[in-house]
């Protein structure tokens, strides 16, 4: 057996010492592909020798086209247990299969707390004064006894509102399916959503994207913010109104913004995001640390191996 492997999405060129793909040579060949270029006809040229490819969650688009174009194909392989790139509808009629990863669950949390704590205390202005020859520009706000919104209250929101209540802040919490039973099982107090938005010192996006989410945030929700409030986004881009939230920033009626996630990814050069003074904006980095890394390619590994052995594991498709 001689499989051809492609490790692709590997922003950071780290793929290949994270872990120890060695284990692998019984099986075939692992190559790891640097080049992304956006059109289908050279991603097909590219990737067409290649039997098993392994993506990074939400990166290159596997849609229907490019799948038809890799008639090699037979495995794909995603880290993380969802990934909106991959058409898995047109991978399951053309017989590719897809498996996935478990996440390491405390790298998205920690990140949130990242972002929340330098908007809050402007140390990225602090900090770029300070490298220009300065020293200190602003006020910065504080955590303590101030009140947290949390819009999704799921696993990671969770722990989100854990570390929340250490800081010694009041958490409140709504979304469609929450219940105040199952909020009151976190320390954290059910709220509707407007009281959600109205209340909120700093909003904190923990939803996971789908229809019912998309634009949820929008001009009518971010209204009902306090000029003084900041919102955190470390979810889904499209689950904000860019726009809305943009012209807000704009406009002052809305203190500040961390973000980790865009509608488009990576974000445009000219994005407005990258340069309103009130934005602390980061390249989707909240699963991008070490721990996960590590998780997501030695999965990997193991999902490859069970699939040779005709007995995949972690099946999306």
């Amino acid at each position: 057996m001689s499989i051809q492997i492609a490790v692709i999405d590997d922003w950071q060129q780290v793929a290949s010492s994270v872990v120890d793909w060695s284990v692998l040579e019984a099986l075939g060949a692992v190559h790891f592909v640097h080049d992304y270029p956006a059109d289908t006809a050279t991603m097909i040229t590219r990737l067409q020798a290649f039997e098993v490819i392994c993506v990074m969650r939400e990166r290159t688009p596997f849609d229907r086209a490019l799948l038809q174009g890799l008639p090699n194909l037979k495995l794909l392989v995603t880290g993380g247990m969802r990934n909106a790139a991959i058409d898995l509808p047109a991978a399951k009629a053309l017989g590719i299969a897809v498996c996935g990863t478990d996440s390491y669950k405390h790298a998205a949390p920690e990140l949130t707390w990242a972002l929340i704590m330098a908007s809050t205390r402007n140390l990225l202005a602090e900090a770029n004064s300070l490298r220009a020859g300065h020293w200190q520009v602003g006020l910065g706000g504080d955590l303590y006894g101030k009140t947290l919104g949390i819009l999704g209250l799921g696993s990671i929101g969770q722990k989100v509102a854990r570390f929340a209540q250490a800081f010694g802040m009041r958490v409140i919490a709504w979304s469609e399916n929450l219940t105040p039973e199952r909020a009151s099982e976190t320390g954290v107090t059910w709220v509707s959503k407007r009281e959600l938005f109205e209340q909120a010192d700093i909003l904190s996006v923990h939803l996971v994207l789908s229809e019912r989410s998309r634009g949820l945030v929008d001009a009518e929700a971010l209204s009902w913010m306090k000029p003084s409030a900041r919102l955190v986004n470390t979810a889904r881009g499209p689950i904000v109104d860019e726009q809305a939230l943009i012209e807000a920033l704009q406009s002052g009626r809305l203190a500040g913004a961390a973000l980790d996630v865009y509608g488009e990814e990576p974000l445009p050069v000219d994005h407005p995001f990258r340069h309103l003074p009130t934005v602390l904006a980061t390249p989707h980095v909240g699963y991008v640390s070490e721990q996960n890394y590590r998780q997501f390619y030695q999965q990997m590994i193991e999902d490859i191996q069970a699939w040779a052995n005709k007995a995949p594991i972690r099946v999306l498709c």
